[in-house]
């Protein structure tokens, strides 16, 4: 009888990437993916160690399933990911009914550990210390027919005082152009419209020294097929103008840029040993603007990093103010063990974060609400999307993704849409974290994708990708 199998991700878009190949190998080792209401007989966690909750949330579940092991000795259940990496043998030290634990750089190896947990009645725990070659042929199982991932590095050479991915995903490695734009190729051949070049610090990429960002996005703009290209996440410190040109003058990728601030204060960024300072931050999105008028412009924060005054909180709210951001990603802060930051002496208190967080959260709210509102009345194209946003029969309310990335829930009364389909619709109200546009479809671009859902498929097709095939020659 076949095996079948269940991952759960946490954490970034790398860990979501990650994941597709986790299930490609999986498959291709001859499981076949759980019912969602069918209890399987493998569950994996492809983990984040990002922040402290994440560290509770692994455990907790690894709880809950202990009952379920017992009553079942034949479930397998396996860690991989960051957390992984970071915890290694402590995981079975915590959770001993666990059977495999596997780190960031060796994803290839879970069916082989799997087997061997099996035949030898014991936990298998491998941690390889550093990458050894780009995974980039490992089968993937992508969970969209339109849109796709691409990996174009892994690690990262940065040493921000608060991070530690560095440690866990290593120093940054480059993967050749030829073999991304393959992939990319690949991709858009079967039907992907959609790519997102995925990086730690995506920007930094040069390959060879000659080869960088910038060529890479210009490359994107030849691929046959391709109708958007997005990437994250970039670093300010390696974001030039020649990237801001490149995006610009490309006709596929689109006006939207994640750029972390992370503090708007000085002397925090020094702290954090962020390689800038604020007026270099906002030089930067002028730029885009100047280049992108209709760019909207994301970031992630930090509030409460130690040492951070009321001063150094207001210096925050000041560039918020003036970025007029589209959104943020907005966290507390959350001490890591073996980061310097967890060290520093002057943490500040959690009531203080807390309150700091509220007033930032509104803050951006507010701002994100007035440039949505900016919208009400302009026709969108919108990339119809599937588990994202609404999908509501009654109401014939479905979703999907502007160019400049914004969330849309839009009228579809005639059904005329399918999932990857790119529709035109007419905004008619806003809210501060999506637009609505009620008065139907204006206009359906039907495309492959939207092809596959229009012959019956209802959810998401799970395409397999064999990447060896795309491989560079």
């Amino acid at each position: 009888m076949t095996r079948t199998y269940e991952v759960r991700t946490y954490g970034c878009q790398m860990n979501v990437h990650d994941s597709e190949r986790l299930s490609g190998l999986l498959e291709e080792a001859g499981y076949a993916r759980a019912e969602p209401d069918q209890t399987p007989d493998l569950i994996v966690f492809n983990t984040c160690a990002v922040r402290e909750n994440a560290d509770n949330r692994l455990y907790g579940n690894l709880g809950h399933l202990r009952p379920m092991k017992v009553a079942n000795p034949d479930l397998q259940i396996a860690v991989g990911g960051c957390l992984a990496q970071k915890d290694r043998s402590t995981i079975v030290e915590r959770a001993p009914w666990v059977d495999v634990v596997f780190g960031t750089h060796n994803l290839g190896s879970l069916p082989d550990l799997l087997e061997r947990a099996k035949v030898r009645h014991e936990a298998q725990v491998e941690i390889v210390e550093q990458l050894q070659a780009f995974p980039s042929n490992l089968p993937t199982r992508r969970e969209s027919a339109y849109s796709g991932w691409v990996a174009i590095s892994v690690g990262c050479n940065n040493t921000c005082t608060f991070c530690i991915v560095p440690s866990l995903r290593g120093k940054e490695e480059d993967r050749s152009p030829e073999e991304i734009l393959a992939e990319v190729r690949a991709l858009a051949a079967d039907g992907v419209l959609e790519v997102t070049l995925l990086g730690q610090n995506v920007n930094a990429y040069r390959y060879g020294g000659t080869h960088g960002f910038a060529d890479l996005l210009r490359a994107c703009g030849e691929v046959p097929g391709l109708r958007r290209v997005r990437f994250t996440s970039p670093h300010p410190r390696d974001f030039t103008d020649d990237v801001i040109d490149a995006m610009a003058g490309t006709h596929n990728v689109m006006p939207q840029l994640h750029m972390p601030l992370q503090s708007g204060s000085d002397d925090v960024l020094r702290r954090m040993r962020r390689s800038y300072r604020a007026q270099r931050f906002l030089g930067i999105l002028d730029r885009v603007r100047a280049a992108m008028p209709e760019a909207a412009i994301t970031t992630d924060i930090i509030v409460g990093f130690p040492g951070e005054t009321e001063a150094d909180f207001q210096a925050t709210l000041d560039v918020v103010r003036a970025s007029r951001f589209a959104g943020a990603f907005t966290f507390q802060y959350s001490p890591r063990p073996g980061t310097p930051a967890a060290e520093y002496p002057d943490q500040v208190p959690p009531d203080v974060v807390q309150e700091r967080y509220e007033r930032l959260v509104a803050l951006v709210e507010e701002i994100s609400w007035a440039q949505n509102r900016q919208f009400v009345g302009a026709e969108v194209e919108v990339l119809v999307s599937v588990g994202e946003g609404r999908k509501d029969a009654a109401t014939h309310r479905k979703s999907g993704r502007a160019r400049d990335g914004r969330l849309v829930h839009f009228l579809d009364a005639e059904d005329l849409s399918r999932p990857g389909d790119l529709v035109t619709a007419q905004v008619t109200y806003a809210a501060p974290h999506h637009l609505v546009a009620d008065n139907g479809v204006l206009a359906v671009d039907r495309t492959v994708a939207g092809d596959v859902y229009a012959a019956g498929q209802q959810s998401a097709p799970g395409v397999m990708l064999g990447l060896p095939s795309v491989r560079a020659t």
